[in-house]
C-alpha cells in the first residue's frame, strides 16, 4: 500500500469524533491492506512500531525533528518555532511549510512512499545508538521528509514524535476485527490480551481469519494483559457474590510485576506490558535463585521493604526505582520484596483455564520462598466476620486491602478482563468516600495566583468499557504540592490537543484537552449525582451523571496504570450504590 493512500485514511480518521464512522474506516483500511502490511499499520495508528513489551520507543524530541525538518525546507528555526506555535502541532506546521517549499510537486525528490519503507526507516531510527546517534536519527528523518508529500510529513512527524490525534485506541482496531470477520469480539480479544500485539493478531487475522487467531498461545517473553478485579466495600455482599466461599489475598501497596523465565533469562513486565527488566536488576537475581522450573510466567506484586526494619513501604516509595540511571543504586536505597499470587504458564502449560487452587498449587512448587520472596498471604473464607477481621489483619501489616477470589471450578485467569471472580476490598477511615478512584487526566484549568503558569486543576474521567471512552467525573484542585503541579504540568504538556478528544466525554470545557495518558489516585467524600458530568449519565437518574464531591490528590502517580486500567464507570456506580446502602443501614440503625 502507498503511504499516501493510509494518510487518506487518516484524515477521515483524523476529521470525526463519531465512533461508528471511526470503525468504519478503519474495517474499510484493514480490508484493504495486506497480512504484512495490515500489521505494521495498526502500530503505526497507535503511534508505535512495537507492541509495548518490546521496549523501543518511537518518540523523538520535537527539537530533532525540527532539526530534520529544516534540513529539507531551509525554513529558519524562528518561523519554525512560530508555525509550530501557532498550529499547535508539528504536523500541521511542517505541511504548511513543504507545501509552500515544494510549489505544488509531489515530493522533492521524486518516487513514491509505501507503507513498508516508511516503517523500516522509522525502526532503523528507532535503534540508531551509539556516538553520532543523533546525528543519524535527525539525517534519515530528512531523507524521507525530502520523499514525503507535505500530507505525508503530517503524519510521519506526529509519528516520530509521538502524536497521531487519531482517537484510535487498541480496542478501536479490535471492534474493527470483529466486524470485518463477522465475529465476537470477545474471540479476537482472547488473542490479544494472551500476547498484548495488536499487530500479531491483525497480521494473523488476515492470514489465516479467525481460525488462525484460535490456535495463537502464550509464549515466554510475550506479555500477557493482566485479570482486573470488580470492587465491593461490603464483606457480606462480597461473599454473596462468590457463592459464600472465596480465597482472601492482602492487596500489598506495590506495583504488580509479570514474570517470565526462559532458563537463566528473566524479563519484566509492568501492568502496562512495558518492559522494566532494566530498572530491578536484584528482580532478576532473585527469580533466577528462586523460581525452580525452566520456564514460566508467574505474576507477582513488588513491594518496597525498608533497609532497617523489614517492614513493607507506601508505594511512592517503590517508585524510587522507576530510572534509567543509578539502577544499582536505587536497588540498595529502596529494595523491594516479591509476593506471587498467580501462575498463567509453567514448564510450556497454559494454565489460565485451570481453577485457581490449581494454579496457586503449581505456584507453590516453583517457588523457593523465603520472607521477601514468597506467597501472597491468603485465607480461605466463608462468613463475612472472618473476612472483616482479616482485612484488619491486612491494614495494620501495611497493605491497602484484600483481593477476594472466586474459588470454584470456574475460577480462571480471565487475561485483560475485569469481573466478579476477583473483587477488591478496600476501607478507609478517613473519607466518606469507602475507597480511591484511579482517574485519568483528560484536561486541564490554568492556575491563578501562586499557580500562575501552571495548571491549577485537572479535569478528571472515568473510563467506560462498554463504549471506549473516558467520561468525566470531577475537577480536583486540591493536595497537591508545588512539586506536583510542576511536575503535572511538564507531564502533561506533549499530550495537549486542540479539540476533545474523540474518546473523551465531556460537557465541561477545560482550558486545554488532554489526550487520555496518565492516570492519578483521587479521593473525595462521597459520590454525588451530578447534572454536567457524564459518569453514568443516565444510568441512575435521567440527565444525571455521578461525581466526586470534594476531590483531591493523594499524592499517587499511577505511572504503572493505563489509562484502560482507570476506575470504571461501572465501577463508580457499584460504590454508589454501596454508599447509599450504608446510609441506609445507618438510617435503619438510629430508628
Amino acid at each position: 500500500m502507498d503511504f499516501s493512500r493510509l494518510v487518506e485514511f487518516y484524515e477521515r480518521l483524523e476529521s470525526t469524533t463519531k465512533r461508528l464512522e471511526m470503525r468504519e474506516i478503519l474495517v474499510e483500511l484493514f480490508r484493504e491492506a495486506d497480512p504484512e502490511e495490515a500489521g505494521l499499520i495498526s502500530y503505526m495508528t497507535l503511534g508505535t512500531l512495537h507492541p509495548p513489551y518490546i521496549g523501543i520507543e518511537l518518540g523523538m524530541a520535537e527539537k530533532l525533528a525540527l532539526r530534520a525538518v529544516r534540513m529539507v525546507t531551509d525554513v529558519d528555526e524562528d518561523r519554525l518555532d512560530r508555525e509550530v506555535k501557532a498550529k499547535g502541532d508539528i504536523g500541521t506546521a511542517v505541511e504548511t511549510l513543504l507545501a509552500e517549499k515544494k510549489s505544488g510537486q509531489t515530493t522533492l525528490l521524486g518516487g513514491r512512499l509505501t507503507v513498508q519503507n516508511v516503517y523500516a526507516i522509522l525502526e532503523r531510527i528507532t535503534k540508531v545508538t551509539g556516538e553520532g546517534a543523533v546525528d543519524v536519527k535527525v539525517k534519515l528523518l530528512a531523507g524521507i521528509l525530502a520523499h514525503a508529500s507535505p500530507k505525508e510529513a503530517r503524519y510521519i512527524l506526529r509519528l516520530v514524535t509521538g502524536k497521531m490525534r487519531l482517537g484510535v485506541a487498541d480496542q478501536s482496531i479490535l471492534d474493527a476485527l470483529s466486524v470485518l470477520y463477522g465475529v465476537e469480539k470477545s474471540v479476537i480479544e482472547r488473542a490479544y490480551n494472551i500476547t498484548s500485539d495488536i499487530g500479531l493478531v491483525v497480521k494473523v487475522a488476515k492470514s489465516a481469519g479467525i481460525e488462525g487467531l484460535s490456535s495463537i498461545r502464550m509464549a515466554v517473553g510475550r506479555a500477557v494483559k493482566p485479570m482486573l478485579a470488580e470492587r465491593l466495600s461490603d464483606s457480606r455482599e462480597i461473599l454473596e457474590k462468590l457463592g459464600g466461599r472465596g480465597l482472601a489475598e492482602y492487596k500489598y501497596d506495590g506495583e504488580r510485576m509479570q514474570i517470565h523465565k526462559d532458563g537463566e533469562r528473566i524479563l519484566i513486565f509492568s501492568r502496562r506490558q512495558e518492559n522494566i527488566t532494566s530498572q530491578y536488576p536484584d528482580v532478576q537475581g532473585s527469580c533466577r535463585e528462586r523460581i525452580i522450573c525452566k520456564s514460566c510466567i508467574l505474576e507477582c506484586e513488588a513491594v518496597a521493604v525498608d533497609r532497617e526494619t523489614g517492614q513493607m513501604l507506601p508505594f511512592q516509595e517503590l517508585m524510587h526505582r522507576r530510572r534509567k540511571y543509578d539502577v544499582e543504586k536505587a536497588a540498595k536505597h529502596y529494595p523491594v520484596g516479591l509476593f506471587f499470587f498467580d501462575a498463567l504458564m509453567i514448564d510450556g502449560e497454559e494454565l489460565i483455564d485451570r481453577s485457581l487452587s490449581y494454579r496457586r498449587k503449581k505456584l507453590s512448587e516453583v517457588l523457593e520462598q523465603n520472607e521477601h520472596f514468597t506467597l501472597t498471604r491468603a485465607l480461605e473464607v466463608t462468613d463475612p466476620d472472618t473476612l472483616e477481621n482479616f482485612l484488619l489483619h491486612a491494614i495494620e501489616d501495611g497493605c491497602e486491602g484484600l483481593i477476594v477470589k472466586d474459588l470454584s471450578e470456574k475460577s480462571i485467569y480471565r487475561a485483560g478482563a475485569r469481573g466478579w471472580l476477583w473483587i477488591k476490598y478496600k476501607r478507609s477511615y478517613v473519607s466518606k468516600l469507602v475507597d480511591t478512584l484511579d482517574l485519568t487526566v483528560i484536561g486541564a484549568f490554568y492556575g491563578t495566583g501562586k499557580r500562575a503558569g501552571r495548571y491549577g486543576t485537572l479535569l478528571m474521567a472515568a473510563y467506560d468499557q462498554a463504549t471506549d471512552t473516558f467520561k468525566s467525573i470531577c475537577k480536583v484542585g486540591t493536595g497537591f504540592k508545588d512539586e506536583d503541579l510542576e511536575r503535572i504540568t511538564e507531564m502533561l504538556k506533549p499530550y495537549v490537543v486542540p479539540k476533545r478528544p474523540p474518546r473523551v466525554d465531556s460537557e465541561m470545557e477545560p482550558d486545554v484537552w488532554i489526550q487520555p495518558s496518565f492516570v492519578l489516585e483521587i479521593i473525595g467524600d462521597e459520590i454525588t449525582l451530578s447534572p454536567i458530568h457524564t459518569a453514568a449519565r443516565g444510568l441512575l437518574q435521567r440527565n444525571a451523571g455521578l461525581a466526586i464531591r470534594f476531590p483531591r490528590f493523594t499524592g499517587k502517580y499511577r505511572l504503572d496504570k493505563s489509562p484502560e486500567d482507570s476506575t470504571t464507570v461501572e465501577e463508580v456506580v457499584e460504590m454508589y450504590r454501596s454508599q447509599l446502602k450504608r446510609v441506609e443501614e445507618g438510617r435503619g440503625e438510629a430508628t
